[in-house]
C-alpha cells in the first residue's frame, strides 16, 4: 500500500507542477504574479472545477487521506523554507526608519477591520446560517474581524518578489505590516479557539509564546547565529555541516511556533530575520531557493485550494451577502491602510500600493478559515464566501499595484528568479516623482 501511495504521489506531482506552470503563464500574460497563478491552479485542480467537470478523474488524482497528507507536509515544508528564505534577506535597518509608519499601518489593519467584523458580526449571528451553534456574539466578531484584517504574507512576500521590491522601502514595509497584522489575527484567534474550547490557557501560550520566542531568537539567537557569518565567508561556501544545522533549527523553530499556536511561518520568519546578512544570506538563497520556489511552494497553494468549494453561494441573497462582505473587507484593510500611510507622510502612490498590497488575503485566510471551519466555529456557507472574498481580493492587489506605483518606476534589471534563480539584490525605491514630492 505505501509503495501504491508513492507510485501515485508521483503522478500528482507531475499534474501540480504542470498546471502551476501553465496557469502562471497565463497569469503573467494578464498582469497577474506567477503566485496568484499558482492559487487559481489548486482551484482550477480542485473540486470547484476539475471535479465540478470530472469528479471521478478528480477524486482518483488526489485520493483523500494518507495521499493528502503526504502533499499537506510536502507544502508546509515549502512554506516554511520561503518564509525563512524572505526572512533572510529582510533589510532590518530599512524598517527602522519607518518604524512609525509601521506601527500606523498595522494598527489601522487591525483596528478597523475588528470595528467592521463587530457590526457585521451580529446580524450574521442571528440569522443562524453562518456560525455554529455554539459560538458567541464576542466570538463571531472577534472571527469575523481577523478575517477581514489578515494578510497573505507568504503571497504577499512572493508578490513584492516578483514586482522586485525586495530589499526596497516600501517592499521592507509592507512586509513589517503584513507579519504584525497576520500575527495579531493568529493571536486573536487564539482567543476566538480558548473561548471556543473552554481554555483560556490556548491564548495565554499563543501570545506569550509568541512574544518570548520573538525576544530569545532577535536577542540571544541572533548573537549566536552572527558567528556563521564570518565562518562562511572565509571557507566561501555554506559547508554541508552548517547546512544540515541551519535546516534542521529552522524545523525546530517551525515547530515550537507551531505548538504554540501561532503558526509555523512565523517562527520560520523571525529565524531568517535573526541569521547573517551578506554573503552567508546570499549563498544559502543560491543553495536553496531554486528548488523552494519551483518545487516545493507550489504544493502549498495547490493544497490550499484543493479544499475550497465555490459552488456552495447559490442563490442571489449569498451574492449579495458576499459582494457586501468584500467591500467590507477592503475598506477595512485597503482603504484603512492607505489612509494611515498617507497621514503619516507616505506619498500618496505608495500609499496606495501598500494599501493594495494588504489588501490581498489569499491562502493565509483559507487557513485561518479551515481552522473556524473545522471548529465548528463557522458554517461551509460563510467559509465559501470569505474564500471568495479572499481570492478577489488578491487578485485586486497586483493590477491596482501597476496601475498607481508600479508602471511610474523606472526600469530595473528581471527579477533573479528569470535570471539565474536567486532572490534578487535589494533595489533601492526611486526618487519620487514631482507630484509626489508636492503631495508630501
Amino acid at each position: 500500500m505505501p509503495a501504491e501511495i508513492a507510485i501515485h504521489f508521483f503522478l500528482s506531482l507531475a499534474v501540480i507542477l504542470a498546471t502551476c506552470r501553465v496557469v502562471g503563464i497565463l497569469a503573467r500574460r494578464v498582469g497577474q504574479p506567477q503566485v496568484v497563478g499558482e492559487m487559481i491552479a489548486g482551484v482550477v485542480l480542485g473540486p470547484s472545477l476539475f471535479g465540478l467537470f470530472a469528479p471521478g478523474a478528480q477524486e482518483w488524482m488526489f485520493p483523500p487521506g494518507q495521499a493528502n497528507t503526504v502533499l499537506y507536509t510536502m507544502a508546509q515544508i515549502g512554506l516554511v523554507l520561503y518564509m525563512f528564505l524572505i526572512g533572510l534577506n529582510f533589510d532590518v535597518d530599512l524598517i527602522r526608519h519607518r518604524a512609525g509608519t509601521a506601527a500606523a499601518v498595522s494598527a489601522a489593519g487591525i483596528i478597523v477591520p475588528l470595528a467592521l467584523g463587530a457590526l457585521i458580526a451580529a446580524p450574521l449571528l442571528a440569522d443562524g446560517s453562518f456560525f455554529g451553534e455554539n459560538v458567541t456574539l464576542v466570538m463571531a466578531m472577534l472571527f469575523l474581524g481577523a478575517s477581514i484584517a489578515t494578510t497573505a504574507f507568504p503571497m504577499l512576500a512572493r508578490i513584492i518578489f516578483e514586482k522586485r521590491l525586495s530589499g526596497t522601502s516600501l517592499g521592507t514595509l509592507a512586509l513589517a505590516c503584513g507579519a504584525t497584522d497576520d500575527a495579531i489575527s493568529w493571536c486573536i484567534l487564539a482567543v476566538v479557539l480558548a473561548l471556543n474550547r473552554g481554555n483560556p490557557s490556548t491564548a495565554v501560550l499563543a501570545i506569550g509564546g509568541g512574544i518570548a520566542y520573538t525576544l530569545i531568537v532577535l536577542t540571544i539567537g541572533r548573537r549566536v547565529l552572527g558567528k556563521l557569518g564570518p565562518m562562511t565567508e572565509r571557507a566561501q561556501s555554506i559547508s554541508a555541516p552548517v547546512l544540515s544545522v541551519v535546516l534542521g533549527l529552522l524545523m525546530l523553530c517551525a515547530w515550537i511556533t507551531d505548538v504554540i499556536g501561532i503558526y509555523a511561518i512565523f517562527g520560520a520568519f523571525l529565524l531568517g530575520v535573526a541569521m547573517p546578512s551578506g554573503f552567508f544570506a546570499k549563498r544559502f538563497t543560491a543553495t536553496v531557493e531554486p528548488i523552494t520556489t519551483t518545487f516545493l511552494l507550489p504544493l502549498f497553494f495547490v493544497y490550499s485550494g484543493l479544499n475550497t468549494q465555490i459552488g456552495l453561494v447559490d442563490t442571489p441573497a449569498l451574492w449579495a451577502l458576499t459582494l457586501g462582505l468584500l467591500v467590507v473587507s477592503i475598506a477595512g484593510k485597503g482603504v484603512a491602510c492607505t489612509v494611515a500611510a498617507r497621514l503619516n507622510k507616505v506619498p500618496m502612490r505608495e500609499s496606495v500600493a501598500l494599501g493594495a498590497l494588504m489588501n490581498a488575503r489569499g491562502l493565509i485566510e483559507l487557513i485561518l478559515l479551515n481552522i473556524g471551519l473545522q471548529a465548528g466555529i463557522i458554517t461551509p456557507t460563510l467559509f465559501t464566501i470569505l474564500v471568495i472574498v479572499a481570492i478577489v481580493t488578491t487578485l485586486m492587489a497586483s493590477p491596482i499595484f501597476e496601475f498607481v506605483y508600479g508602471r511610474h518606476r523606472p526600469p530595473v534589471p528581471p527579477p533573479a528568479e528569470e535570471a539565474h534563480g536567486d532572490l534578487p539584490v535589494p533595489q533601492r525605491d526611486p526618487a519620487p516623482s514631482d507630484v509626489e514630492k508636492g503631495q508630501t
